[in-house]
């Protein structure tokens, strides 16, 4: 059943790309051989310094990052589209152009740290090149919206100063922008360029390496026996898989295209209308970048910037991530008990325990990693060892797999594990050494080459999946760059503050508009990015913590890639659910909405991720708010669930939902007695449906597609 359902409704690599430029493999042609070779000499040289085997100075590592980059994107696009020679040449032309200035800034290194802040001719030339071809990298890659917000900044450092006051500066040179956005590290080459080049591009491999091994399967399979039996099971196995996939994935387009091609159909199947199957997809899978404990790449930016480690940041996440993904599961459930749809027969459900028992081993880099993050090491070092030991693995496990016995086997994987183990007391040359000695055996048989193919493509699809993240970091490194030149950030903060000394609530909406609007033309990270940067100092100084502040504006990111018009996750989803990207969208936003009130209610009590202050803590004490506001937002996220599908154990009429709807809001609002207030409507609604469907005895109607 499980290999008939994936192939139903199947989705051409054509419809993926009209909303992911990168979905198709790389051409079989003489370029895209060559490209393939590039992205494969990328990730290698990505891996090589993060684990220090080869040491480069990181302005250099950033420099060669955007290099690699701006070679692949335009001759790859190319090759994809089918283009002419004509577009080719100017294509591999602009190649040619990033690949010189990444030279430019390997040779002048030393130079350049001379005269900073006192260019060259040649330094200004080299520089307008750079911008340029990062400039258009992200136009030709993610469409004009990007380029052109990141375009205004530049243009504000330029003419800013012949602006009214207050939206005047002092005035710069051009020389002095120049400067100052391309060299360095407060501009393209910037803290988000930074963050690109090491953690992320490693998660990104550990992703890719793990989805080629068949973890995608093992989630999909444990996720069908857990709970594809239950009511609406199929849209609850969409759910627990695309949130076990965010432990690998930080992408949720890329959630969306994956594991999408197989639940998305299967919804369909038993019942689940198009739009909501896509919906329900869409939210679980942009869910995924709230998932700890890899999280998307904007938790290891944020980390960063606030100069945290980076399993504060898990901790501050983990209860709304859960909390996400409990909504979502209530949605779906409301959703089936209003129309009976059931779950799938037990006997055509695979079993969690044979599918563990198969792939187990699977698991471990992800263990290893769990463990590593929580132990105080930095990301890079436990996506170095992750990604290390999945290679190991993999290649380990092919090797078992033609060893004459089962003692000789066991021998074989305790061996590997000490080796691995080896690795914390005697650095990565042994590691290294294993994993030669590794691929040399497996060059001698079929199924070992065919395994070293395998992690070979890995390596370059993971260089092809990090283009969009890379281009998207070193563009808005552009407007991180104009706010520390300009100080543009006080001004927009300002305002947010004088609106806040009135309503923190109106400068919490305020945030979240500009986050929803700036997610309708850009992804997650330069949203994150952008908004953070001008409302997080502002959300501080009206008493927000600064990481509920962060996470605020992070969650927003997220839920506006499911808000319309643009909607970039529920457009990926509708050509395998054939249906419109806006109505998939209006879906989503009916199954994601409580992940709209998590953000307020944790602003307004902290405890909820994790952190110090909040009224609540100072009356009852840390361990109980805590407990508190676990239940009131989980009550409060079941009302709105039961106002917007309509359903509870009985179909509700307007004014139950009406009611339903007034507790969610007043248990939200955390102003005096609304608690109270809550509680007493919740409780009235609980009456009057127990009332209802004891009086009626009225059941949803059974339906099998």
């Amino acid at each position: 059943m499980h290999d008939d359902i994936k192939t139903h409704d199947q989705v051409t690599a054509a419809e993926l790309s009209k909303h992911d430029a990168l979905t198709q493999a790389f051409p079989k042609t003489w370029d895209g051989r060559i490209l393939f070779a590039i992205a494969l000499a990328f990730s290698i040289f990505q891996i090589a310094t993060a684990a220090h085997l080869v040491d480069m100075p990181s302005q250099i590592v950033r420099a060669v990052h955007v290099g690699f980059v701006t070679v692949l994107v335009f001759p790859l696009l190319a090759a994809m589209a089918g283009r002419g020679g004509f577009a080719k040449g100017i294509a591999w032309g602009l190649a040619l152009l990033g690949a010189s200035v990444a030279s430019y800034q390997c040779y002048e290194y030393a130079d350049l740290l001379v005269r900073a802040g006192d260019p060259l001719p040649r330094d200004i030339a080299f520089g307008v090149v750079a911008l340029g071809v990062v400039f258009a990298a992200a136009w030709a890659l993610m469409g004009p919206a990007l380029p052109i917000i990141s375009g205004l900044f530049l243009a504000y450092s330029l003419f800013g100063e012949y602006l009214p006051p207050p939206l005047d500066h002092r005035g710069y040179d051009f020389s002095q922008v120049i400067d100052h956005m391309a060299y360095g590290t407060e501009g393209i080459y910037g803290i988000p360029t930074f963050v690109s080049s090491t953690y992320i591009f490693l998660f990104i491999l550990f992703g890719a390496f793990l989805e080629k091994a068949g973890m995608i399967r093992l989630f999909t399979d444990v996720s069908l026996s857990f709970v594809g039996s239950r009511r609406g099971g199929a849209a609850k196995v969409a759910i627990v898989s695309s949130g076990l996939m965010g432990t690998i994935s930080g992408s949720g387009v890329a959630n969306v295209v994956t594991t999408g091609q197989f639940t998305i159909p299967l919804m369909k199947r038993f019942g689940y209308r198009p739009a909501f199957a896509g919906g329900v997809e869409a939210t679980a899978s942009m869910g995924g970048q709230l998932m700890p404990p890899v999280m998307g790449a904007v938790a290891f930016i944020m980390a960063e910037t606030l100069g945290v480690e980076y399993h504060e940041i898990v901790k501050a996440a983990i209860i709304p991530a859960v909390l996400y993904f409990a909504s979502a599961f209530w949605m779906v459930h409301l959703e089936a008990g209003k129309y009976g749809l059931l779950g799938l027969p037990k006997a055509d459900l695979p079993s969690a325990r044979a599918a563990i028992a198969e792939q187990w081993y699977l698991l471990l880099p992800l263990a290893a990693l769990v463990w590593l993050l929580f132990s105080g090491y930095t990301p890079l070092f436990a996506g170095t060892v992750g990604l290390a030991f999945t290679a190991l693995l993999i290649l380990g496990s092919s090797i078992a797999l033609g060893l004459p016995s089962n003692v000789i086997r066991i021998l074989f994987w305790i061996g590997l594990g000490l080796v691995a183990a080896a690795f914390f007391r005697f650095g990565i040359g042994v590691v290294v050494g294993a994993m030669a000695l590794l691929i040399a055996v497996n060059a001698l048989s079929k199924g070992g080459r065919e395994t070293l193919a395998m992690c070979r493509d890995a390596l370059a699809e993971g260089a092809k999946t990090a283009l969009p993240v890379a281009v998207a970091c070193a563009l808005v490194g552009v407007i991180i760059g104009t706010m520390t030149l300009t100080g543009a950030a006080n001004t927009f903060g300002q305002f947010i503050v004088s609106v806040g000394g009135k309503s923190l609530f109106l400068s919490l909406l305020l945030t979240m508009v500009t986050c929803l609007v700036l997610g309708m033309g850009i992804p997650t990270i330069p949203n994150y990015i952008i908004t953070s940067s001008i409302a997080g100092p502002a959300l501080l100084e009206l008493g927000v913590p600064l990481i509920v502040s962060h996470m605020f504006v992070f969650y927003f990111g997220i839920l506006a890639d499911l808000t319309p018009p643009v909607a970039l996750a529920c457009f990926a989803a509708a050509p395998i659910a054939r249906e419109s990207g806006l109505k998939i969208a209006i879906q989503a936003i009916k199954v994601a909405a409580a992940g709209f009130v998590i953000p307020f209610m944790a602003v307004y009590s902290p405890a909820l991720m994790l952190q110090d202050g909040g009224a609540t803590a100072a009356a009852i004490g840390y361990p109980a708010a805590v407990a508190y506001i676990i239940v009131k937002t989980a009550l409060a996220i079941g009302l709105w669930g039961a106002a917007v599908i309509g359903f509870v154990v009985v179909r509700l009429g307007a004014v139950e939902r009406l009611l339903a709807a007034a507790a969610a809001f007043t248990l939200l609002a955390a102003l005096p007695l609304t608690d109270e207030i809550g509680f007493a409507v919740a409780a009235l609604f609980a009456l009057l449906v127990w009332r209802r469907a004891r009086t009626t005895g009225e059941k949803p109607s059974a339906k099998v597609a």
